[in-house]
């Protein structure tokens, strides 16, 4: 008791003497602002080549780096300035973050291709993943469904979309360059080439699951096969004859002949889904920006598009999208046109800059921070 009462008094005491008004009147200024660690370089950092040009790339940007004495692949070093000689600014190990649609294994059908990024080929992109799909003109994507969420993005051609509803209600919809549909997991739905372009058509596909194969989706066909003919028919009840020419495996792809122009003699029953599949993106007027344009859908605009919210940017020659980041949410970016650079911040001193061609894909985990900018040098 003793000790606490000695403890108590002289926490009593340094509180008075911090209460005690300093005796002198002078006033001591605090030490001068200095920096405690240097500035940071003015150095540009600029790409040092771009994939044009008839050089030999080496990594040397300024005092930094060497020549190289072993072999290169030239190609790929001139399309990655920044990897090779990279700005002074990067730092540390960020994962990568850019696939190439170019490096993806192509799935030919007859009728089309596809070709997807997924985990296996960007094992940081967790939550989204990608397929690019041809169909020629009349070819169909077969009726099938998957456990994800589908958007899609209309690069070149015109489509007719069917889908289902669990509750058994029907959707027919068109689109074309620069619209957009959106599946709920689970739905099943086709995909058809008009026949209104000559080449039929070419689309985006992202998926909210990054661990989505486009190899393993539920094809009616593949069911189907795997049913005795006899179990069919009385499902259906009819005589087994009906089913003499389902295929024995599935088809996925398929050449068929084109549909009607008129959407409307395309429909077995008239739409009766409470909201819309496809959103007519090519009719929004694009904002415009200081260094750009861009349009935003997202399920304030398009209901039905729960999971995935899309933006259309364009970023004019020199030009760039701001420092930002999105706290819980990843971006997948797709390179329509032209050539980037972006630069992710992974937090901890880690920085990493890559340059971006049409065709390519690019990663951004929730909380990176991000800067993008178009080049040409």
């Amino acid at each position: 008791m003793h000790s606490w009462s000695r403890i108590l008094s002289t926490l009593a005491l340094l509180s008075s003497a911090v209460a005690v008004p300093a005796a002198s009147s002078a006033v001591t200024s605090a030490p001068a602002a200095s920096p405690t660690v240097p500035y940071a370089s003015d150095d540009p950092n600029l790409p040092l080549w771009n994939d044009s040009e008839n050089i030999i790339p080496e990594p040397i940007r300024g005092t930094l780096g060497s020549t190289i004495l072993g072999p290169q692949n030239i190609p790929i070093e001139l399309q990655n300035p920044d990897l090779l000689a990279p700005p002074t600014t990067d730092s540390g190990s960020v994962a990568n973050y850019k696939w190439p649609f170019s490096l993806s294994h192509n799935r030919l059908q007859t009728g089309g291709w596809a070709r997807q990024q997924n985990i296996n080929t960007m094992s940081v992109a967790t939550a989204l993943a990608g397929v690019n799909m041809r169909l020629e003109v009349g070819a169909i994507r077969e009726m099938h469904w998957h456990n994800d969420g589908e958007w899609a993005y209309i690069i070149s051609g015109d489509l007719r979309i069917s889908t289902v509803t669990p509750e058994g209600q029907v959707y027919v919809g068109d689109v074309s360059q620069g619209d957009l549909w959106y599946f709920p997991a689970g739905y099943p739905h086709s995909i058809q080439a008009k026949n209104t372009t000559a080449n039929g058509a070419e689309f985006l596909l992202v998926f909210d699951s990054g661990s989505f194969s486009e190899d393993s989706t539920f094809l009616l066909t593949d069911w189907l096969a795997h049913v005795p003919k006899e179990v069919i028919a009385k499902n259906f009840q009819v005589n087994i004859s009906a089913f003499d020419h389902i295929p024995d495996q599935e088809l996925y792809i398929f050449p068929s002949t084109p549909p009607p122009l008129n959407i409307e003699s395309d429909m077995v029953v008239p739409n009766d889904t409470p909201m819309p599949f496809t959103f007519a993106m090519s009719q929004v007027n694009a904002t415009q920006a200081p260094g750009g344009t861009y349009k935003v859908v997202d399920s304030r605009t398009f209901p039905i598009a729960t999971t995935v919210c899309s933006a259309e940017v364009t970023v004019e020659v020199g030009g760039m999208r701001e420092l930002h980041w999105h706290p819980t949410e990843p971006e997948w970016t797709y390179f329509i046109a032209g050539s980037a650079r972006i630069t992710v911040y992974a937090s901890s001193a880690q920085a990493t800059t890559m340059n971006f061609q049409a065709g390519d894909i690019a990663y951004v985990p929730p909380s990176y921070g991000m800067i993008q900018r178009d080049y040409i040098r």
